[in-house]
């Protein structure tokens, strides 16, 4: 079965790594552009590719005129929930790449999509050792209360943290046991230097940098008595990591009704949710 994908962000950081990897899988069709400063040119020739003969469009809500199975959003921050919303409601499986949201969005988007029907995936990072590293993290959470994020980003990146340290810190406030470090009510001076206290479990602290010279980072720094270990991921300069686990999302998507904000329940043999 062929899917028919709308790529949103089309000629964005991923969105232009996305496109030409849609239109070399044999099961998926790229039905449809959106990029609103590129509206009118060939989908191909704007991802850096040969033409195609597909026009990009100018919004998400012109691309969906057209009959299609999944939306991919890799826009911005302040548009991916109205994206996300609009394509659940026109009753579109979403992929959402971009971040920026928090637990109350998730949670009406997860209501829409089962209301509506279809399958939301939402992964802070869709980079496979990425998701490694966020599952490493959870096994040692389970036998290391003390666990501390810190969030590496370019000066320009938007949003604090990124969704990879939110996703991170939100899984793992599910499963820590209490940690030793004083709250933050306790702390003296400039408490808003310990970081943002994020999850809605035992939350965790985390701390963004933004910085040249950085791409995306998250170093996951857990702590003992006398010995610590830090679970850290490292992304490049392309888009390349991202392609991998959002083709995976693509492909799965479908199975499922509702939200799934785990990338590693995907590359499971079976999904279960």
């Amino acid at each position: 079965m062929t899917t028919k994908v709308v790529m949103a962000g089309a000629t964005g950081w991923v969105g232009r790594a996305l496109v030409p990897a849609i239109l070399a899988q044999g099961d998926m069709q790229l039905v449809g552009a959106v990029a609103r400063r590129a509206a009118g040119h060939d989908a191909g020739v704007a991802a850096n590719g040969q033409p195609i003969g597909l026009a990009i469009r100018a919004s998400l809500t012109e691309a969906l005129d057209v009959p299609s199975d999944v939306v991919v959003d890799y826009t911005k921050p302040v548009a991916v929930k109205g994206h996300v919303m609009q394509a659940i409601e026109r009753g579109r499986h979403v992929i959402i790449g971009t971040s920026g949201l928090g637990a109350a969005d998730y949670r009406e988007i997860n209501a829409a999509a089962r209301a509506n029907g279809v399958g939301v995936v939402a992964a802070g990072n869709y980079s496979i050792t990425a998701t490694l590293m966020k599952k490493f993290a959870l096994m040692a959470a389970q036998y290391i209360p003390d666990v501390e994020i810190i969030d590496y980003a370019s000066a320009r990146k938007p949003d604090a943290p990124s969704g990879t340290a939110l996703e991170l810190a939100e899984t793992l406030s599910e499963i820590r046991g209490a940690p030793t470090a004083l709250p933050k009510s306790e702390i003296y001076g400039h408490p808003e230097a310990r970081g943002a206290t994020l999850g809605e479990g035992t939350a965790v602290q985390v701390h963004s940098l933004r910085l040249p010279s950085y791409q995306l980072s998250c170093e996951t720094v857990f702590g003992l008595p006398e010995e610590r270990l830090v679970i850290r991921h490292d992304a490049g300069t392309s888009a390349v990591p991202y392609v991998a686990g959002t083709l995976l999302a693509i492909r799965r998507v479908r199975e499922f009704t509702g939200l799934v904000r785990v990338l590693d329940a995907l590359m499971d043999e079976t999904l279960s949710v």
